[in-house]
């Protein structure tokens, strides 16, 4: 991954549900915005995606095309662009094979293509590695959260390691997105929870036998990732009880007080 600055902030905003610290380091990577942050809510953050990272959308846009509904009409010819007009991906048309891959789909069939998408780019025996190489000790939480915030800039925009309290032990296993480029790009509660949290929290959870707890903040876009964190039940999340972005989601139904696509 291409590291575009390395810089110190001072420490952000506790959330009530967790007692946090910042940690020193972040890694701001890909942003073009002139103040070199992440756009303020209600505007889309612009970004200069590196050639690694055009191809890294391309490859988990790739994966996922296969499960998604076919594009038709002058869409299709728009379907792909960039990586040097190859077949590659930019972020728009993989938030786009996202969005088709949701359609017609329940919450819990999203959440098992992404499950799949994730085995697929995996050698043969890789969880069982995983879970040699990290056990689910306070070093292995912690190198995690360290990894998360320059390998998936390019998936969820800049972010940084926070410090955390679990079961009463303060360590620096904490990530903390600034402003999530899923969510921001999406505009859909559904899809954030159903194709991002959800299936990512299962899988380092079971398949790698790490826990993880995300925690989308939908007031501002900012969500936090808490490695060695067991997550709650769907049913017992704060999430399940979400509305919709009204207002710029496609597919929202602001008559109801909970996204449709948690309900079904």
């Amino acid at each position: 991954m291409v590291v575009l600055s390395f810089q110190v902030l001072p420490n952000l905003t506790t959330p009530p549900q967790y007692s946090q610290r910042t940690y020193r380091s972040t890694i701001r990577c890909g942003i073009a915005e002139p103040s070199g942050k992440p756009a303020p809510l209600g505007r889309k953050t612009r970004y200069n995606d590196s050639f690694f990272e055009k191809a890294f959308i391309t490859l988990f846009a790739r994966k996922m095309e296969p499960f998604a509904d076919p594009v038709i009409g002058k869409a299709k010819e728009n379907k792909k662009k960039g990586l040097l007009d190859f077949g590659g991906y930019d972020y728009e048309s993989f938030v786009d094979v996202s969005k088709r891959v949701m359609l017609r789909r329940s919450r819990l069939q999203q959440q098992e293509v992404v499950r799949e998408v994730l085995l697929s780019m995996l050698p043969p025996g890789a969880p069982d590695q995983f879970r040699k190489l990290f056990p689910p000790t306070r070093w292995a939480a912690e190198f995690n959260a360290a990894l998360t915030v320059p390998f998936f800039h390019w998936l969820v925009g800049p972010s940084e390691v926070i410090e955390v309290e679990i079961n009463g032990v303060k360590q620096k296993s904490g990530v903390r997105i600034k402003k999530c480029r899923y969510l921001e790009n999406t505009g859909c509660v559904g899809m954030c929870v159903n194709m991002c949290k959800i299936p990512t929290q299962d899988f380092f959870t079971n398949e790698f036998g790490l826990p993880l707890t995300m925690i989308p903040n939908f007031e501002d876009m900012s969500c936090d990732m808490v490695y060695g964190q067991t997550p709650p039940s769907f049913e017992d999340d704060p999430v399940s009880k979400q509305p919709c972005y009204a207002e710029i989601c496609s597919v929202a139904n602001p008559n109801s007080s909970v996204c449709p696509k948690l309900l079904a």
